[in-house]
């Protein structure tokens, strides 16, 4: 079916970019695998599928303030900060509609093709597309991991939302 109706999209969604995960080791050798894996599997239709008019990508949330990840911390998305003295990190989190809203950008975009084979995460996508999460930020999770969290800085998401 996304074959024969040209312009089809396949978005896979991980955990991590290429970029992230090549440069860092995933907790262990079966969680790293899964998540290269699936992008891997992105790049590889993106080969497969490309001849058939049609796009294939991988895309990764941020800290997702899913609701497993809201009860773990004994919050609700209208406190959901107060998570943020138990895991100071958290402060640079995401709803799950700011992913969502990667993918419908995606799939609105005429010219998605360009992006075919390649990994983004949900804050690269919205500095592309220029979409916010439910607050009006623009959580740019991925580069604060890099730069704040795995770098042993204190939390601070200024620059980062």
């Amino acid at each position: 079916m996304l074959i024969r109706n040209k312009n089809g999209l396949v978005v896979e969604i991980t955990d991590g970019t290429a970029e992230y995960n090549d440069q860092n080791y995933r907790l262990s050798l079966f969680y790293d695998l899964a998540k290269t894996s699936v992008i891997r599997m992105a790049k590889s239709l993106s080969h497969e599928l490309s001849p058939h008019a049609c796009t294939a990508v991988a895309v990764t949330p941020g800290w997702m303030r899913s609701e497993i990840m809201l009860d773990h911390f004994g919050v609700t998305e209208a406190n959901w900060r107060d998570a943020t003295e138990k895991e100071p990190h958290f402060v640079i989190s995401e709803t799950p509609r700011f992913v969502g809203r990667a993918v419908a950008a995606l799939a609105a975009d005429p010219e998605v093709a360009r992006w075919n084979g390649q990994s983004f995460s949900s804050g690269q996508l919205a500095q592309a597309y220029g979409f916010c999460d439910l607050d009006g930020s623009r959580p740019d999770a991925f580069r604060y991991i890099a730069e704040v969290q795995n770098a042993g800085k204190p939390a601070n998401a200024a620059g980062y939302r």
